[in-house]
């Protein structure tokens, strides 16, 4: 049997491999802090995500390997952290010092439930540990007050004013700074430089993850958000309809010409469980997002099921990924914003020409 010592428990932890970026933990430098004291041992796994998908998967592999390994060893302690992968760029860190990664949500048309996906994404990355903003730029139909619970309007710090928290994320709307009954009739150019003004003279503070809903379709909001700011990503929400696909295309050929990678699909209101007999109703078809997905060469990320209580929950201002009487919804828009942090470590890693990521997990698939 081998001796019990660092070099060899680095060796057995080989075989525990990162199903996103199909690389072992020790080659992708996750593994840090062995300690052996007697025949116990300790090691830390550092995680590019605290929303990992797999994280607990993950742990419980690394421990199982060493016992293998090591048949007549004690206690094996595994502590489980992460440091989120920044996307760098230049121009992002001057508009937004301290904001690791920004995220748009977008659809090809409205109607889709862009923002309830938009708001429990970023209650999801939260309440995994993450840092987390949301910037509600649907300047014309701001929804994100009243989806998050929030009332009054934001302090300033100095010029800059200081985003409203609930639910462990900071918001931002235009709907905290004008009357909830005016209408607000802006033209483009108005428009562009609010978007500029919410990057630039918004104190976010430090962030994983920036998540920003945009408004439907693809017009001034996107192309001036596309070249203020180089985005991480954006996740597109779409219905499973035909028409709703054909808006998916549109969408996506937008952030294409924008130099924006997609990092994936959410089909939203794929299917209706009954309340009271429990039978399964796909009242807009299904499985479009994921053939949509699939055509375009981007992750799948996910299902949403049209459920009362998402609707009732954004009414009143908790996010159904909160609620503890909605659990089986909750774990599936969870499971959704842990797959979008996946696929941003992804790219990330890939971006930081990481030897250990292959760069072919970006064109598509499944997040794990």
């Amino acid at each position: 049997m081998r001796p019990l010592n660092e070099a060899n428990v680095l060796e057995a932890l080989r075989s525990v491999k990162d199903p996103d970026l199909h690389r072992d933990i020790v080659t992708l430098k996750f593994v840090r802090d062995v300690v052996i004291t007697g025949n116990d041992v300790s090691f830390t796994i550092e995680l590019t995500t605290p929303a990992c998908p797999v994280r607990e998967e993950l742990k419980s592999s690394a421990s199982g390997a060493v016992r293998a390994a090591f048949p007549g060893v004690g206690n094996v302690s595994v502590t489980m952290t992460s440091n989120v992968l920044q996307h760098d760029h230049a121009q992002r860190g001057a508009i937004l010092q301290g904001v690791r990664n920004t995220i748009a949500v977008a659809s090809g048309k409205g109607g889709v439930g862009k923002s309830t996906i938009a708001a429990n994404l970023a209650v999801s990355l939260a309440m995994d540990g993450a840092a987390v903003g949301l910037a509600d730029l649907d300047i014309y139909g701001p929804s994100m007050p009243l989806m998050m619970g929030i009332k009054g309007r934001p302090a300033m710090n100095g010029q800059k004013l200081i985003p409203i928290e609930n639910w462990g994320v900071k918001v931002m709307s235009i709907g905290f700074l004008v009357d909830p009954m005016q209408a607000v009739v802006w033209r483009g150019p108005m428009v562009s430089g609010a978007v500029r003004q919410f990057m630039a003279d918004v104190d976010w503070g430090d962030l994983d993850y920036l998540v920003m809903d945009l408004p439907p379709g693809t017009g001034d909001i996107q192309l001036t958000l596309a070249q203020t700011l180089p985005l991480t990503g954006a996740v597109i929400v779409t219905t499973p309809q035909d028409v709703s696909l054909a808006d998916v295309l549109k969408a996506w050929k937008m952030f294409d010409k924008l130099s924006v990678p997609v990092l994936g699909v959410v089909e939203n209101m794929s299917y209706y469980i009954c309340s009271h007999c429990g039978a399964r109703e796909e009242i807009f078809d299904n499985g479009g997002g994921r053939k949509a997905a699939e055509e375009l060469g981007v992750a799948f990320l996910g299902e949403v099921p049209l459920y009362t209580n998402i609707r009732v929950s954004g009414d009143r201002g908790t996010p159904i990924v909160a609620d503890p009487q909605a659990p089986v919804q909750a774990g599936i828009i969870r499971s959704i914003a842990r797959n979008v942090a996946a696929q941003v470590s992804i790219r990330n890693a890939a971006r930081a020409g990481s030897p250990a990521v292959d760069i072919q997990l970006m064109q598509g698939g499944q997040a794990q």
